[in-house]
């Protein structure tokens, strides 16, 4: 993408993006669904779709992305990750931080299909590729390789909280409300947060408007918003929740 595209993209407002809205287009043994492009506080470029990989199929062209950092989250399925010829095994709600400048290509492992979404971005200020290998450089995490701690509410599992090439600050959980609450208070923060529904039923003040998201939708918090999420169901309720500054 040319410097002149990228200057036309537009802020992403915040609000709930809903999966069954995304356009499905398929490409031999793949589909795929582009589900946002845009500008944020903090990066001049983020984009994020999501990936199907059938039975069987072919791994990604192995590349590198030369000022670009991704985020990559297994939905459903089984990832084989390849990062500069190190493989690992992901299954659901893996996670992969992945740094600029290095080789990767993802694969499906298992015997069912695989999904995964891929949250692009650029930060508005240089990159400093430095840090991110200080604070561990990519990684690749399985969910049940992380402690679960119970709270008063649920529970939470920590993913990291570090700062990277593209982000001062790039901190991830996952969350799991067991009853019909609220997770917090609303409030607000310097950092753009998205919170991306595993299960169950939720909904999200934002800025004085309500929201609703099940599973595989998502909602987006912009810079300085202010927001509360809360379990709308008697049934337990997990998502991911990331920020970024």
């Amino acid at each position: 993408m040319t410097l002149s595209s990228f200057a036309q993209l537009q802020p992403i407002k915040s609000g709930v993006f809903h999966w069954n809205d995304f356009e499905v287009k398929s490409n031999g043994d793949r589909q795929g669904r582009a589900i946002l492009e845009g500008i944020s506080t903090h990066f001049d470029y983020l984009e994020m779709h999501a990936t199907t990989q059938a039975v069987g199929a072919k791994a990604s062209t192995a590349h590198a992305n030369e000022d670009i950092e991704e985020l990559i989250i297994v939905k459903e399925g089984v990832m084989k990750v390849t990062i500069d010829g190190e493989s690992s095994i992901l299954g659901a709600n893996g996670v992969i931080s992945l740094m600029p400048l290095q080789m990767h290509s993802m694969q499906n492992a298992g015997d069912s299909p695989l999904t995964y979404y891929v949250i692009r971005y650029r930060s508005k200020k240089q990159m400093n590729v430095e840090r991110g290998i200080a604070s561990g450089g990519s990684l690749m995490i399985n969910a049940d390789s992380l402690a679960y701690r119970p709270t008063s509410v649920g529970g939470v599992r920590s993913y990291f909280d570090r700062s990277t090439a593209m982000c001062e600050r790039l901190e991830m959980h996952v969350t799991t409300l067991d009853r019909k609450v609220p997770s917090h208070e609303p409030h607000s923060h310097v950092e753009t947060e998205i919170i991306l529904m595993i299960s169950g039923e939720t909904a999200q003040l934002i800025d004085g408007k309500e929201y609703t998201a099940k599973a595989g939708d998502f909602y987006f918090m912009e810079s300085e918003s202010n927001h509360g999420i809360r379990n709308t169901s008697d049934q337990p309720t997990t998502y991911f929740a990331f920020k970024w500054k």
